[in-house]
């Protein structure tokens, strides 16, 4: 499975990559217990179970590819299920968790520390990449989504959950919580940089389209994500989930590898 070595990190990545090496500790403390609670397989900040939503369908027997894998609670719950799971993360910190929640499940699968924008591994390596607000959200999109259409076998579900960019736009720069009102420029949606924090990434809603058609990926689903009425998280708080109740906060995008 393994190709030619990572190469240099681009500036961003090697950014996130020393943010998410410090603060790995506070965030598994922080959303540990939660991530715990959900079983593993749950998607978004409000930890929707994948039982119900289907996104990923069946994996048994599967490659898989968690993209940006950070404790791998995603690819510890989906061994559990007969996946052939495989890691990946930016982050050494995020994988030394990952290797003590393996050791406390009892499985065991390979993970790998590299940047999702260039990794070691063969063409059509997979039968699913995913990620749960991983690389997708914490990489440029512009090399992550030609670099998982490289790894999917004809046919593969490339399966990711992020932010919507309805909330990016509402989201003012330093602001606690989304608004009612639109503060960011649409059209200039790419790079989101907060003081301090790791660089996330967004695009206007027709450039993702141009870009998976480009990268040789056909949309086969977009889940919106809306959380129950009493839903709890420990990303976010009541005022979060009000505004997740009106408009779409997180979604899921589904594309298959075309021929």
């Amino acid at each position: 499975m393994s190709r030619e070595p990572e190469r240099t990190l681009s500036d961003h990545a090697a950014h996130n990559r020393e943010r998410w090496d410090q603060h790995s500790a506070d965030y598994q403390l922080a959303h540990g217990a939660q991530l715990a609670a959900s079983g593993g397989a749950a998607w978004g900040v409000w930890q929707l179970p994948e039982s119900q939503l289907r996104a990923l369908g069946d994996v048994r027997g599967r490659d898989v590819l968690e993209f940006g894998c950070g404790g791998a609670q995603w690819s510890i719950a989906l061994a559990a299920l007969g996946a052939k799971v495989t890691g990946l993360d930016n982050s050494a910190r995020q994988l030394e968790h990952a290797r003590a929640l393996m050791a406390k499940a009892g499985v065991d699968f390979p993970l790998v520390h590299a940047s999702a924008e260039s990794t070691p591994f063969a063409d059509a390596s997979f039968d699913i990449v995913f990620c749960d607000h991983g690389a997708m959200s914490f990489a440029d999109p512009h090399a992550t989504v030609p670099e998982a259409a490289r790894l999917l076998r004809p046919g593969g579900l490339l399966a990711f959950s992020m932010h919507t960019p309805i909330v990016d736009i509402a989201w003012a720069s330093g602001a606690d919580h989304p608004t009612a009102q639109l503060t960011r420029d649409y059209w200039e949606l790419h790079i989101l940089e907060e003081p301090g924090e790791a660089v996330c990434f967004q695009l206007p809603y027709g450039s993702w389209i141009r870009l998976f058609a480009a990268s040789g990926l056909r949309v086969e689903d977009l889940l919106e994500l809306r959380p129950p009425p009493d839903a709890t998280s420990s990303y976010r708080d009541e005022t979060d989930r009000a505004w997740a109740l009106r408009w779409p906060m997180e979604h899921i995008w589904r594309l298959i590898r075309t021929p």
